[in-house]
């Protein structure tokens, strides 16, 4: 039974802690608008996309007028477009334009899915979408694109990771003029979920319905101030206490994907539980690590608070849906934390330790902003080093970095708006791993992915 207790916690924590509903995801298929002619098959994404997700923005603009719940972005994630580029062939930059027009009918947010799974080598349509993604990304504003160059059962394809390093330093170079904001649209996954309503990564798996209906709620200034009201309280207490609050905010999460689902005639999929940090003041999960006793994110010590967090967030989302899904944990975004921003600046935060941290939050290396003159086998090298804790820990991982072309380590470089900004973080650039790059082939699936 709801009480007014609960209402008037869960008022506070809207207007004073950042809780919010971060995205409403409507995944579509494709499949079906597959043709041999690349005009007939735009034609037809085009018309099914509008037809399907007309009601969206509007669906979650009346619940947040309903149940006063903010959805700050209403997005379209859809089949990978490289099933589509194998066959029509052709050009697949048409269909990023498509895809682009159809955002801008619906008045969507972000449209993901200019995507490629070649973690066990490439199929027909799959280098191609590849090596157009950076032109993709650079004439289009709402479309985002995703690869999975890697899995648990897989192992790691080296020649796509060859690929990305080159694709994420020539997204950035073609939007140099407007901070390189096509590398910040573009991830490199391992063990990719098909589910996740996120962007830049989320795509529509071909294991889902025809259409779904995802959410992904966000909530980390909420965990904070529960946090920081047991100052002296010991590390069990901690992990109690998020488990308590992760529950309250899938809670909410469950019931806007209900209505979302119920209002637009599409099956409910998951509520993705992550802790999505924004760049304002207390919806940081670094402040969540730092309200535990850190001094600063990135000390000696952070990497287990971040475990603790993590592992409390699903443990106390899970009670609270039964249909859990996407990435849901604790992200760790750079540019979109603003405790992960001050640490950066000051030194304590590097990304060695982001590294590490990314062993046990939920995703990887997210939105860190590079020397503009970083080399793509460095990139490369970068991914494949991330990929490798994922395959080897059977969990996702993931690359989004910036190259921020015509300027160095120490300087910043801003975005605006959900993805912030942050200072340039240093790379070690003395020693090369051009040759390892280089040397291509697959690093085979480990000895985990032998479980049948």
């Amino acid at each position: 039974m709801i009480n007014t207790r609960d209402i008037m916690e869960t008022i506070n924590m809207i207007d004073n802690e950042n809780l919010d509903v971060r995205t409403i995801t409507m995944g579509i298929s494709l499949l079906d608008c597959a043709d041999s002619d690349i005009d007939s098959s735009c034609d037809k994404i085009y018309e099914k996309l509008t037809h399907k997700a007309e009601k969206l923005v509007a669906t979650g603009e009346k619940i947040e007028r309903t149940y006063g719940i903010p959805i700050i972005n209403k997005r379209v994630s859809v089949t990978p477009i490289a099933m589509m580029t194998a066959v029509s062939g052709g050009d697949p930059v048409k269909y990023a334009k498509t895809l682009e027009r159809a955002a801008s009918t619906l008045g969507i947010n972000f449209i993901g899915g200019y995507s490629a799974l070649v973690q066990k080598g490439f199929a027909s349509g799959d280098r191609a979408l590849i090596e157009s993604i950076p032109e993709a990304l650079a004439v289009t504003e709402h479309v985002c694109s995703s690869v999975n160059i890697g899995s648990t059962k897989a192992g790691i394809n080296m020649d796509a990771v060859a690929l990305m390093g080159k694709a994420v330093k020539r997204a950035a170079e073609l939007t140099a003029d407007r901070n390189c904001i096509g590398a910040a649209k573009l991830v490199v996954f391992c063990n990719a979920p098909e589910d996740n309503p996120f962007m830049a990564g989320a795509f529509h798996g071909v294991g889902e319905p025809d259409t779904v209906i995802n959410v992904g709620v966000s909530g980390p200034g909420v965990v904070r101030a529960a946090v920081a009201k047991c100052p002296d309280g010991d590390l069990t207490e901690i992990a109690d206490i998020i488990k308590k609050t992760a529950f309250k905010i899938t809670r909410m999460g469950q019931l806007v994907g209900t209505v979302a689902s119920k209002e637009l005639g599409v099956p409910f999929g998951i509520v993705d539980l992550s802790l999505a940090p924004t760049p304002a003041i207390g919806d940081s999960v670094a402040y969540i690590l730092e309200a535990m006793g850190l001094e600063t994110c990135g000390t000696h010590g952070t990497t287990a608070a971040l475990a603790l967090l993590n592992d409390a967030v699903k443990k106390g989302g899970v009670m609270a849906s039964s249909h859990v899904g996407g990435l849901s944990g604790a992200f760790i975004p750079v540019s979109e934390d603003a405790g992960m921003i001050a640490a950066a600046r000051c030194g304590e935060l590097t990304i060695e330790k982001l590294e590490a941290m990314t062993a046990v939050c939920s995703v990887g290396l997210d939105m860190i902003i590079i020397p503009g003159d970083t080399s793509a086998s460095t990139i490369s090298a970068i991914i494949a080093d991330e990929a490798a804790i994922g395959m080897v820990n059977s969990k996702t991982t993931a690359v989004r970095v910036i190259p921020a072309i015509g300027r160095s380590a120490g300087e910043e470089l801003e975005f605006g708006g959900l993805l912030g900004c942050g200072p340039i973080m240093n790379v070690h650039s003395n020693c090369s791993s051009e040759k390892f790059i280089a040397r291509g082939g697959r690093i085979p699936a480990p000895m985990q992915s032998l479980k049948n």
